[in-house]
């Protein structure tokens, strides 16, 4: 495992852009250079050493002199952005909890569906690894003023509507 020393001494993190530069050159690196890549997923990770970390958890070590116990949270979901006040730690529940709505949504609104046997609107909020069933609605909209509730009460500052 790196730590902050031996990443400041390779890498400059910068906390209002989110984005790293090499401060030593290499083989292939050249100094001032971006660091890292955009994965499949978002995430941007770097090689070093010949280990590959995300960045957003190399900012958390380089503010604030090691690696959160559990996750790193994009506050804003979006997860390339990577200026540290995007950055919080999350458990595992919290960061699921700042999920947006899947790609499969149909509504357009996190945690409502059309229940096919009611012909009505579903609302349903996933806590604890269990899926908490919020009532039927006519309209999507009323649905998902139910799931916004229960979303704010339930996961507080991780709540994520969209």
């Amino acid at each position: 495992m790196i730590t902050q020393e031996q990443l400041k001494e390779i890498l400059h993190y910068d906390p209002e852009t989110g984005s790293f530069t090499w401060a030593k050159s290499g083989r292939r690196i050249k100094i001032g250079k971006v660091a890292g890549g955009l994965e499949k997923g978002g995430y941007i990770r770097i090689r070093i050493f010949g280990k590959m970390y995300f960045a957003h958890r190399l900012a958390w070590l380089y503010m604030t002199g090691s690696f959160p116990p559990e996750l790193i949270d994009h506050d804003n979901g979006n997860p390339s952005d990577n200026r540290f006040v995007n950055l919080r730690e999350a458990t595992r529940s919290e960061n699921q909890a700042n999920r947006g709505k899947t790609k499969a949504n149909a509504s357009g609104f996190k945690g409502v569906y059309w229940d096919k046997k009611a012909k009505k609107w579903k609302a349903q909020i996933g806590f604890e690894s269990k899926t908490k069933y919020l009532g039927l609605f006519d309209t999507k909209e009323e649905a998902h003023d139910v799931y916004k509730k229960a979303a704010d009460n339930l996961h507080g500052k991780f709540a994520r509507h969209k």
